[in-house]
């Protein structure tokens, strides 16, 4: 289910997505190359920015942003695994160390803010990019995630050892570097933001293919699955994004491929057309029938048609084979409490109560929990995920507020009254800076 979470200046439209199949993806290529440069994978954060810009960054400490521009423009698994790897070289080198310490308390919301100053700034608009950045020193604003050359060149080297550590070929970073690196004949103001930000210079590129060609694995192929899981991630953001038109054009209806298929079914859709999306998903669901996310597609195409009980085994069947996708679980819980039947109550807290253990960072679940126990006359519980959900969005009042009536109507000493206690002392200490 792709979600656009926030969006941090109307006319840029330049805003958060989410969804559970793409962040599954590239924590699948991601997580040996984290493991490889001695990371806690399950400490480094994976965000996808909306956006036709060719770029990913590392920022706010071990934070990874991917612009789905980068995402659609790949030509193979190898070359979004070589950037991965790269990226994760800088966060292992400990690059951007001042400005990264600025940020590492911040926002994603507010990173995001300076995110899309810096992209404004490496195509060519400075004054907007400040605008955009707003109070931000000068200083911070030249160097926010611009990288040395220095840096690239260790980053590169420490890409080849994670690529290599995993089996995997280099010279997918190689070939995506050359595609970049085409347009240096550009006007300057046109270049993609990820040459500005990571300097490309043909002696890079040369070391880069140096260090490929002494690799075993320099000629090892992206397995079959990799490359199923890029097609598919590319045809969800093409079928999200682009429009049925432009859809219909990409992915014919003459095109029988598992890609095109998917992309048509969330094209008509989103068009919408009901009936030729079902169609399409269906006949996808006949030949993987416990695919969670082809489930989670049907299920959203029913639900936001105005039909959630008929959503429901869907999702149901999605939650069960994929128990640990919160953003699946949220939807699912979502869904089993707009059908208004109090049958689903206890499901519905259940479900919801896991996704936010797995992502207690997600607001609309703690609002869908809060909605929850509200129906069941839980005001203890209520307030308890309420005042969660106010402590996210950063509004501090609201969360000591909601705390309080948690221990107003917990027992002192029980794990609800001490969570409260804990938001009270975070939002008190934050109102008081």
């Amino acid at each position: 289910m792709l979600l656009q979470i926030q969006t941090v200046m109307a006319q840029s439209k330049l805003s958060f997505i989410r969804d559970a199949e793409i962040e599954h993806t590239l924590r699948s290529y991601a997580t040996p190359l984290f493991t490889s440069a001695g990371l806690n994978a399950e400490d480094v954060s994976i965000h996808l920015v909306n956006s036709k810009v060719i770029n990913a960054f590392v920022a706010g400490g071990q934070r990874m942003f991917f612009f789905t521009g980068l995402l659609e423009r790949v030509e193979n698994p190898n070359q979004l695994k070589g950037v991965i790897a790269h990226e994760t070289g800088h966060i292992s080198g400990g690059h951007l160390a001042r400005t990264q310490e600025a940020l590492r308390n911040a926002s994603t919301k507010s990173i995001l803010g300076y995110l899309l100053g810096a992209a404004v700034i490496f195509a060519g608009g400075g004054k907007a990019g400040a605008a955009v950045i707003g109070g931000a020193q000068a200083e911070a604003q030249k160097s926010f995630l611009k990288y040395s050359r220095e840096q690239e060149s260790s980053a590169d080297q420490a890409s080849i050892k994670y690529l290599t550590d995993t089996g995997s070929s280099g010279q997918g970073m190689v070939e995506f570097l050359e595609i970049l690196g085409e347009q240096e004949t550009v006007a300057y103001g046109k270049i993609d933001p990820y040459w500005r930000s990571h300097p490309i210079s043909g002696e890079r590129i040369a070391a880069l293919r140096s260090a490929v060609d002494a690799s075993p694995y320099k000629d090892k192929p992206a397995s079959k699955q990799d490359w199923i899981a890029l097609e598919r991630m590319q045809a969800k953001l093409y079928g999200f994004t682009k429009g049925l038109r432009k859809t219909l054009r990409k992915y014919p209806v003459s095109d029988k491929s598992l890609g095109a298929r998917y992309a048509r079914s969330i094209a008509y859709f989103k068009y919408p057309d009901l009936e030729k999306g079902l169609k399409e998903i269906d006949n996808l669901l006949l030949e993987y029938p416990a695919d969670p996310y082809f489930h989670e597609l049907k299920g959203q195409m029913l639900f936001e048609n105005g039909d959630p009980y008929s959503a429901v085994p869907s999702l149901k069947i999605a939650a069960d084979v994929a128990p640990y996708q919160p953003l699946i679980l949220t939807l699912y819980g979502t869904v089993l409490l707009a059908t208004g039947d109090n049958q689903y109550l206890e499901e519905a807290v259940r479900i919801l109560r896991t996704s936010t253990a797995y992502d207690p960072y997600a607001t609309n679940s703690w609002n869908q929990l809060a909605i929850a126990y509200n129906r069941l006359g839980d005001t203890g519980n209520l307030s308890l995920a309420t005042a969660e959900r106010f402590a996210l969005l950063g509004k501090w009042d609201k969360a000591i507020f909601h705390a309080k009536r948690v221990q107003e109507n917990m027992s002192a000493g029980s794990p609800g009254y001490l969570r409260a206690d804990d938001i009270i002392t975070i939002a008190s200490r934050q109102l008081n800076k």
